[in-house]
């Protein structure tokens, strides 16, 4: 393996627990090389998922988050001077590409799309990535793969993937998990116990049915292993509730008085 990518290997086991058959369905999309979109909602575990799955199938994972101010060439590559002259030094992208990692593309449409428009000739059966600026063309190493993600609760007209985009993909969508399964992830990832967990989970399952009735999303499972971590570390639950899962995302006094009453009713006052 290039040495320019092998500090992209994961070394240790990510956590994650399985809620559907998603880790053979991506199994047999790497195994033809298949490009992927995942869908869902903030904080539910599709970076997580990619994680683990970069783990278990031993290949580098290279991720970039997007931003709308990125430009092509932070996915492909620049010249750069430094002391010996100008010097091309490879993008996220063209280093997945050339040497066989995984690329991860998180929130995607983020990006403005004269910026994805680039990934096209990656995700069909050329599979090369033009370096114009440098005059080059690369054709994807074997173990390449090209993944995206985003959520589409926050899609738009001008924030979303084009049609000429999307069906270059398989795709797999992401939920909240069950209860049963959301306990025993906040519970390890957070050090809370299992009855602090199931609170916290509780808490969120209302919170998520106000989803279009003040609030644009539920609290994230990432938020609930915010909060057991506090808790964990002698954080009345209360106020650890409130400063990780509630405050941040409502500033409405209204929908942030229906949640405080979801805590009180799992913890008390």
């Amino acid at each position: 393996m290039n040495e320019q990518i092998r500090q992209y290997l994961i070394e240790t086991e990510p956590f994650y627990r399985p809620a559907s058959n998603e880790v053979e369905l991506f199994e047999a999309a790497y195994a033809l090389r298949m490009p992927m979109i995942f869908k869902g909602p903030t904080g539910c575990g599709k970076t997580r998922f990619m994680e683990y799955m970069a783990w278990r199938l031993q290949r580098p994972l290279i991720t970039l988050a997007c931003n709308e101010d990125m430009t092509a060439s932070d996915l492909v590559g620049r010249y750069l001077l430094d002391a010996h002259g100008t010097i091309w030094h490879d993008g996220p992208l063209t280093l997945a590409a050339r040497y066989g990692a995984i690329c991860y593309l998180d929130e995607v449409v983020e990006a403005r799309q004269d910026t994805t428009v680039i990934i096209h000739p990656l995700t069909d059966d050329r599979r090369i990535l033009p370096l114009d600026k440098r005059g080059e063309l690369i054709h994807a190493h074997p173990d390449f793969q090209l993944v995206v993600s985003y959520n589409p609760g926050y899609q738009s007209i001008t924030k979303d993937l084009k049609q000429s985009t999307k069906q270059r993909f398989g795709a797999l969508d992401f939920h909240y998990p069950n209860e049963a399964i959301e306990t025993e992830i906040v519970a390890h990832e957070s050090g809370a116990g299992n009855d602090t967990a199931a609170k916290l989970v509780g808490i969120a399952h209302k919170s998520r049915a106000l989803r279009g009735r003040g609030l644009e999303e539920g609290i994230s499972t990432r938020m609930l292993i915010h909060a057991g971590a506090l808790i964990s570390g002698g954080i009345r639950p209360h106020s650890a509730c409130q400063l990780a899962m509630t405050k941040p995302i409502s500033d409405d006094d209204d929908v942030l008085r229906a949640l405080d009453g979801f805590i009180e009713a799992y913890f008390g006052s």
